[in-house]
Parts: structure tokens; sequence; C-alpha cells
């Protein structure tokens, strides 16, 4: 071990690391029903050289606060196949099983943030993230093996920025619960601070929109298509009607980032629109409207 251990403390590096490999892990239970096998380890090893696929993700700790990914090719597939097969989509390319391997992603980090914002004390959030190759000056690294029930262990590679360390190692005493309390063997922390337990994070009902939580994306109501032939587009003039694909009284689709989460009814409030909520679709049918 280098004297990376006396600049950025061991302990700040080992939450970090759990808070995110157990994320991963709710993520990926959520999206097919099954428990994965989540391992972890801090680690200065590099990952394998050739095709890694690095993310970048930020947080509003401060500025640079930042974590990377870097998943080789056989593990962000697998992940991605593993999440559409349990939805019952077999025959999947391969930005299908990326675009899905980064949805876990997104909501673990929404979740990770409110790890952060526990622990700190104060809220919070994600940042726009990216596909970025890391910077070689980066030193604390782990390593994470998620197992799934198909397969052997898939690993990803965590690096974390010095501004996210350091943003970690004074957290608010009143803020120490959670992956905090876990992690520490001798337990007295968990119990200073029992009015601070983690347990809406962790109730079934209310967590999978739990994750979505500090997640900024844009919302759309779908009331219906229609195909037209080029003809008959050119046709269309102030007053013409296009016939929609979907009847008065039948539910309209609320769209997440295009991905249809629930359908309901269309009200009138105070003059203007809205939706009422009628139902959440199921974890395969919304996974099926990714494609």
């Amino acid at each position: 071990m280098t004297d990376r251990s006396a600049s950025q403390p061991r302990a700040t590096l080992e939450w970090l690391t759990e808070a995110l490999a157990q994320r991963l892990g709710e993520a990926l239970e959520l999206m097919t029903g099954e428990t994965a096998q989540v391992a972890w380890t801090t680690s200065e090893a590099a990952p394998p050289p050739g095709e890694t696929t690095w993310w970048r993700q930020g947080f509003s700790l401060q500025p640079a606060a930042e974590v990377w990914i870097g998943a080789p090719r056989a593990s962000w597939s697998a992940i991605g196949a593993h999440v559409l097969a349990a939805a019952g989509i077999e025959a999947v390319s391969e930005a299908d099983r990326k675009n899905t391997y980064y949805e876990i992603l997104g909501q673990a980090f929404a979740s990770m943030a409110r790890a952060l914002s526990e622990r700190v004390g104060r809220e919070i959030s994600v940042e726009e993230g990216a596909e970025s190759d890391p910077p070689d000056a980066l030193e604390a690294g782990a390593v994470v093996e998620l197992t799934l029930s198909d397969g052997a262990p898939l690993s990803l590679w965590l690096l974390f920025s010095k501004p996210l360390l350091e943003g970690l190692e004074q957290p608010a005493p009143e803020a120490m619960g959670g992956v905090v309390a876990r992690q520490q063997e001798p337990g007295p922390p968990a119990r200073e601070a029992p009015e601070e337990a983690p347990a809406p994070a962790r109730t079934g009902g209310g967590r999978t929109l739990d994750l979505l939580l500090d997640v900024e994306m844009p919302v759309s109501v779908s009331f219906g298509r229609a195909q037209l032939a080029l003809r008959d587009v050119l046709k269309l003039t102030t007053g013409s009607i296009i016939e929609l694909n979907r009847t008065v009284n039948e539910p309209v689709e609320i769209i997440v980032n295009n991905c249809v989460i629930a359908r309901g009814e269309v009200v009138v409030i105070e003059g203007n629109y809205g939706v009422r909520i009628q139902q959440i679709i199921s974890r395969q049918e919304r996974l099926r409207t990714l494609k």
C-alpha cells in the first residue's frame, strides 16, 4: 500500500466502495427480482487493457467530486443481457445491453447520492454523467464483483477523485447512519443517532420511486401515435385532424426519459391539463419500452 492511506483515510475509501457496491446490487435486484452476490475490495490493481468502458459520474458534494466505473465488455454486456432476459427479452443488440447497463448505474448513483447526503448531513444530488476515461493521476480505487444467478463473477473497477474523498472525511456526526453503521464493527456510532436510521431507502414499497428522487429527467405524456404516408403529411393544413391509435377512454402513457413508467387519465386542474396516475407498469413491461 502506498502513502495514499495518509492523505485519504482508508475508512473513507472503504465506506465509498461498500456503499456503491451495495447500491449496484440493489439496483440489479430491483430490475431482475433476484439477489446478486456482491463482493468488493480496495485495490490499486489496474483493470485489464482493452475494451474497458468507463463512466464518469459527478456529485454535488463539491467541485470535481467524481467517481469512475470501468467495466470490461464482458461485464457490462453480461449485466445488460441478464437484466433484459429477466424481462423476457432474449434477442438484444449490443446497444440495448449497454443502455440497460447504464440504467443500472443511473439507479445506483441516485441511491448513492442519498447515502452521501446521510453521511455529510446535507442534500447531495447526482450531476450529469458521461462516458469518459479517468485521469491517470487517480490513485484511490477498488474492485467490485457482482455474481448473477447465471454466471461467474463480473468485475467492475472503481476510481474516486480526491475531492470526493476529502469531502467525506469530516461527516456530520448526526448523519452517520446506513452503510457507515454496518461497516464499523464496534457499533456505538449506530446507536448515537437512531433518529437518522435510513429506513426510507430500504422499505419495500417506496423503494422503486426512491431511486429516482434525486434524478432530473424529462417527463412527457403520450396521447397516442399515428403513421402517415408522406403525401398525407404534405396535405396537412390548419384545421386538419390526425386520428391517433388510442380511444378517448384509454389511459395515456407517462414517459420518463423515453421509458414508459405509468398510465393514467387526463384531468384538468385550475385550467391546466394534468394526468392522474392509475397504473405503475411492471418491471418487465418497462424494460420492453427501452427497445
